[in-house]
């Protein structure tokens, strides 16, 4: 299973604005080893950044992009699933039940579910709306996403143990084809040797390391 350290930012203060200039964010270590296994073709860069203290877990997104695509219509967790996006996963262990999903597009919006193998998912299922927060912005070439989780949260789902977090980390690019439809690219953290895109799979989370 890949790695990524979190280092412990105790004496700093982190306050999350959406835009990732904090400098506090320049101790932690930048994680840039996206791929899209089912794609030939080159991916823009991602940069993926966490940080946590004795309350909160903290992480951001910088994903390069001048071509941000977000539907805005009828029900919200479809029209997210439908939009360039970031995606956070988190489990417990191997098998997946339960795992808990975020998945956060460029207007702040986010769809958060419970699901189990077999891609059973609950969406009525929600993080605690006062244990999560998110912020986001949009610049020339880039988009930022921020957020910060308490560290009371992921312990109460069984998912912070020994100082560790099993977590995928994801992206869905939209693509805007000749016939105006949008499909999407899928980009993933680790590689979960699927022969078709597959995030709700074991081999597709790594290992976070509280420092």
């Amino acid at each position: 299973m890949k790695n990524y350290y979190v280092k412990n930012i105790a004496n700093a203060s982190l306050k999350i604005n959406g835009k990732g200039n904090t400098s506090i964010w320049k101790e932690a270590e930048v994680l840039r080893d996206f791929q899209s296994p089912w794609d030939s073709k080159s991916i823009d860069p991602i940069e993926f950044r966490a940080l946590y203290d004795s309350k909160n877990f903290y992480f951001s997104f910088r994903v390069f992009d001048r071509e941000i695509h977000t539907d805005t219509r009828g029900d919200k967790d479809e029209n997210i699933g439908n939009s360039d996006r970031v995606e956070l996963f988190f489990r417990s262990d191997s098998s997946l039940d339960p795992y808990y999903c975020l998945e956060i597009d460029t207007t702040c919006r986010i769809m958060d579910f419970k699901a189990r193998p077999e891609k059973d998912f609950d969406f009525n299922w929600k993080w605690p709306n006062k244990e999560i927060k998110v912020q986001s912005s949009i610049e020339n070439n880039f988009f930022i996403v921020e957020g910060v989780i308490s560290l009371n949260s992921l312990r109460k789902l069984d998912l912070l143990k020994d100082h560790k977090i099993q977590t995928g980390v994801f992206r869905a690019k939209y693509n805007k084809q000749k016939n105006g439809e949008y499909l999407p690219t899928w980009i993933s953290w680790v590689n979960p040797k699927t022969t078709e895109p597959n995030f709700h799979i074991a081999t597709s989370f790594g290992v976070f390391h509280l420092e």
